[in-house]
């Protein structure tokens, strides 16, 4: 399944003011629900903390992959939310299998406190 993407800046910032944020040892998760009836969408950043233009670029690509596998399966496309997966200096050297799991949890943890 192809994501949508978040590619504005003002849109990466309303995930950021608005929604919740879950920080994991590969990623940082940031959400939000909206109600505009667009579906789900996603987006990726990394600074310059991450490394230079190959490492930010390897590590948006490597998010890219994860998020294809996790949020296509378990997104929660029935509802209208952003995703916003940032890079950490840890995303490239991390194991691709514990990255999933990063994004798991933290999709997890995001939900638990939606719940509360």
């Amino acid at each position: 399944m192809a994501l949508r993407r978040l590619k504005r800046r003002p849109d990466f910032l309303q995930v950021a003011s608005t929604g919740q944020k879950s920080a994991m040892p590969g990623l940082v998760l940031q959400t939000r629900d909206r109600a505009d009836g667009d579906g789900l969408r996603v987006g990726f950043t990394a600074s310059r903390r991450v490394g230079g233009a190959v490492e930010r670029n390897r590590a948006k690509r490597r998010l890219r992959a994860a998020a294809e596998q996790v949020l296509g399966l378990k997104g929660r496309a029935a509802h209208d939310h952003d995703y916003v997966l940032i890079a950490r200096a840890e995303t490239i050297r991390r194991p691709y299998r514990l990255l999933l799991e990063d994004l798991d949890r933290a999709l997890q943890r995001i939900d638990g406190a939606r719940r509360r």
